[in-house]
């Protein structure tokens, strides 16, 4: 597919099918994943990719728990939208996060992104300079992998809700001290479409030159190959 209209249809699938990825298709994936950008060329990610049948269930079992207290907090703090429209949005994204927690162990595929805890600041005589976080280094694999599945029509949902028992999950799969899970991300067939997410438009988060200043767009907004016009 097109590379631009991939990333510009590729959006959180939260309804996956329980049927199997493909091994050898998987293993493209990860190798997409592999050559994403860090910097000085660290690569500082490792993946623990559960397949098995017991692993799923387990980690959708913690995952499911941790989304319990997540999505009651949540709908406590959250006001109603005055937009319909957004109201609508908004509840769709709760029910497709709230089956994606009572389904997730039954995803084919799991894949958790584990980092080291580094620190990339570094010092001379003027004193410590802050060159940004090392989750600089890591989400550009794990963007490559989400648009590799999705170059395969495979879904997938960055999630990070399973940190409310982080240690545990690193127990159960072995993370060794000094390492994080700083991802999970689910892959299967998705239950439903690929599609132009809801996102602001560009031109109210873009900035010219200095903070404030606006220029407004020329071009057309993007439409999906197919979409009516």
């Amino acid at each position: 597919m097109d590379l631009y209209d991939g990333i510009m249809t590729t959006r959180a699938m939260r309804r996956l099918s329980a049927d199997p990825v493909d091994p050898a298709t998987l293993e493209a994936i990860l190798r997409a994943a592999q050559q994403g950008p860090s910097g000085g060329n660290i690569q500082p990610w490792q993946f623990v990719v559960l397949t098995d049948p017991d692993d799923r269930a387990w980690m959708g079992e913690c995952y499911r728990a941790c989304y319990d207290r997540y999505e009651a907090a949540l709908l406590e703090m959250v006001a109603p939208r005055s937009d319909p429209a957004e109201q609508a949005a908004w509840d769709r994204t709760v029910a497709a996060s709230r089956h994606l927690a009572d389904h997730l162990g039954e995803v084919p595929v799991h894949v958790l992104v584990c980092m080291p805890d580094i620190e990339m600041t570094i010092s001379d005589a003027e004193g410590d300079m802050d060159v940004g976080t090392p989750y600089a280094s890591v989400y550009p694999a794990v963007q490559n992998l989400v648009l590799a599945a999705r170059s395969f029509g495979l879904g997938t949902a960055l999630t990070t809700v399973y940190r409310i028992r982080h240690a545990e999950v690193r127990e159960r799969f072995g993370v060794p001290d000094g390492w994080s899970v700083v991802a999970l991300v689910p892959i299967g067939h998705p239950l439903g479409r690929f599609g132009v997410a809801r996102r602001r438009p560009v031109e109210k988060v873009t900035h010219w030159g200095r903070w404030g200043e606006r220029h407004p767009f020329g071009s057309a907004p993007y439409e999906a190959p197919g979409s009516a016009r």
